[in-house]
């Protein structure tokens, strides 16, 4: 594990190593971060914002590119989530946050081969069901986690993205995941079930 200072920008999302994320940039103080970012090519670290503070584990963003710049110095850009990390201590001196981090390794142990099988068969069901069609296949290699993938893609309860940020070994991810997945997908098929009855009428059409 190694330690830095990096800036801060919590958000009501949690961001996944190598997943994408595209902001839109417009407070002043995160226009001045942003900036200072492109200007040393320097990560910044995306952080779950809760009511009652900041999460203690986030993920640093690549700025990919700008994607287009406002006269008024906003900005939207194209982010990509790297390294994920634990707060140690919160600095305030700045306009935006800053924070001495520790990145945080990952465990080596492997998926079962049955297991990532079974989660991309519940995870084309869960996506067609919520969005009508199904998904694009995630990557599958040894560089990028298959969970990361399909939790990015489902609109599942922040807090428990961010128990699956912090596990550390994609064989534990990829079982948390499938088991939360088997007991979504009844209640998608019901939901979808309901759905459907109230979409016909007396005489048998929609």
């Amino acid at each position: 594990m190694s330690a830095a200072r990096i800036p801060l920008f919590p958000l009501e999302i949690v961001l996944f190593p190598g997943t994408p994320l595209p902001p839109h940039i417009f407070e002043p103080r995160y226009k001045l971060m942003i900036g200072r970012c492109l200007e040393t090519q320097a990560e910044f670290g995306v952080i779950l914002a809760r009511t009652e503070g900041i999460a203690p584990v986030g993920c640093t963003a690549e700025i990919i590119k700008v994607v287009k710049k406002y006269e008024d110095g906003r900005m939207d850009i194209l982010t990509i989530g790297r390294n994920a990390f634990r707060v140690q201590e919160v600095f305030n001196d700045q306009a935006y946050l800053e924070a001495d981090v520790e990145y945080l390794d990952e465990e080596t142990n492997l998926p079962r081969t049955e297991t990532q099988q079974h989660l991309l068969e519940l995870y084309q069901r869960c996506h067609a069901l919520i969005y009508g069609q199904a998904p694009q296949p995630p990557e599958v290699s040894g560089e990028c986690s298959v969970a990361f993938r399909v939790a990015s893609e489902l609109p599942l309860d922040l807090d428990w993205k961010q128990e699956l940020l912090e596990i550390r070994g994609e064989a534990e991810r990829q079982s948390r995941l499938l088991k939360r997945l088997d007991q979504w997908l009844p209640r998608l098929a019901h939901m979808e079930r309901r759905r459907a009855k109230a979409g016909w009428n007396g005489h048998g059409v929609r």
